[in-house]
């Protein structure tokens, strides 16, 4: 296990579900966390009190990820505060489901300016200012392999994060900074089961051969993994999905 005691790291979306695993999961690691968020802050502000309640130093920072303004003033502020960054995990994004042959376009907009754009914004500012030995962790999902209908506007914006990942981490050559993606399976997060029945969380619990869903914990000890120990595993995408796909 690297030491982590001194690293800082950055956690985009950290109010949403899988975004605060990784925020206490870090900080049981011994990291200090800087808790980003767009626009829910009572919810960031659980998360931050929940990484001081494990004995890690916390701060909150607020931004829309796709306006590289907004983002180079969070990340000069977790730099300001503590001296700079090691780690980077973007988590935040946004999943509108539908049919290709009548998805609003409108949604479709909405999803690259977040997960495309705001990846990429996130991403070059990771590339600026991540120390030697540290890391960038972005999120793609297990439908890019899984092929699900209605998931064709995600998957794309997704896979086109697994692309721009895998270019990064060859860019960063020489650098001692690894930059890899995880790819969840059906993981019960509030995003995941918003408009789904019982019978389809079922299905696609039964689905895994490990016959469950995953949950925010399991991602968060893969992003854990790649974030600390993991300094051989680069420009990869991990599926973390219980061997579903």
């Amino acid at each position: 296990m690297a030491d982590t005691k001194n690293r800082v790291a950055l956690v985009t979306g950290g109010s949403g579900g899988i975004g605060r695993a990784v925020c206490e999961r870090l900080a049981r690691e011994g990291y200090a966390v800087a808790v980003h968020y767009a626009g829910n802050r009572a919810r960031a502000q659980e998360t931050a009190d929940a990484v001081a309640a494990l004995g890690a130093k916390s701060m909150l920072v607020v931004g829309d990820i796709a306006d590289e303004t907004q983002m180079t003033t969070a990340f000069d502020a977790v730099e300001s505060e503590f001296g700079g960054i090691d780690v980077v995990v973007n988590t935040a994004g946004i999943m509108l489901l539908s049919p290709i042959a009548t998805l609003d376009l409108d949604d479709l907009d909405r999803m690259h300016r977040t997960n495309i754009r705001g990846a990429f914004v996130v991403s070059q500012q990771a590339a600026r200012r991540l120390r030697s030995g540290g890391a960038l962790i972005n999120f793609t999902t297990s439908v890019t392999r899984l092929q699900f209908p209605t998931y064709g506007a995600y998957v794309a914006s997704k896979a086109a994060v697994e692309s721009m990942t895998m270019i990064l981490a060859r860019e960063l050559r020489g650098r001692d900074i690894t930059v890899n993606a995880v790819a969840p399976g059906p993981t019960a997060t509030p995003l995941f089961l918003d408009g789904k029945d019982q019978a389809a969380i079922d299905n696609l619990a039964k689905a895994a051969p490990l016959e469950r869903l995953g949950t925010p914990d399991d991602i968060a000890e893969t992003v854990a993994f790649l974030a600390g120990p993991a300094r051989w595993l680069n420009g990869q995408v991990l599926f973390a999905n219980g061997g579903i796909a």
